[in-house]
């Protein structure tokens, strides 16, 4: 494998404001398991970085996450694996939940959130693949 690795999510949840992360993975035969690459999109942002627009409680929004880029060989018998998440801190800044400023806030709200992969809502994971 080598190139993008696009991660495009449906998503909800039941607060304005959300983060949604990728971690792709190499996992050995006996379990270990390596960090290739990994991104995180502030759901408030999806549409740009230039406006905030929040999420509505009970719909779903199409989130493509900024595109990893790597390059691994996957021997015989390793897996890969991608991690979804909500939180990546301290990697990334925390998210309270709240749709304040995070920065000057100190109690945040649980977020329950959920990815939907259906034919109406295709969630998906685009890995370019390099043959021998």
């Amino acid at each position: 494998m080598s190139g993008p690795v696009t991660v495009t999510l449906y998503v909800s949840s039941d607060v304005k404001d959300t983060d949604f992360t990728a971690k792709l993975v190499d996992v050995y035969p006996d379990g270990r398991a390596y960090n290739l690459d990994e991104t995180i999109q502030r759901v408030r942002y999806r549409e740009g970085y230039d406006k905030t627009v929040f999420m509505g409680k009970g719909r779903i929004y199409k989130v493509a996450l900024s595109p990893l880029n790597t390059s691994n060989l996957f021997e015989a018998g390793h897996r890969i694996r991608v991690e979804i998440s909500s939180s990546n801190f301290p990697r990334f800044d925390r998210n309270l939940n709240t749709g304040g400023n995070n920065y000057d806030e100190s109690e945040g709200v649980v977020a329950h959130n959920r990815v939907h992969h259906s034919r109406e809502y295709p969630s998906s994971v685009e890995l370019t693949v390099v043959k021998r």
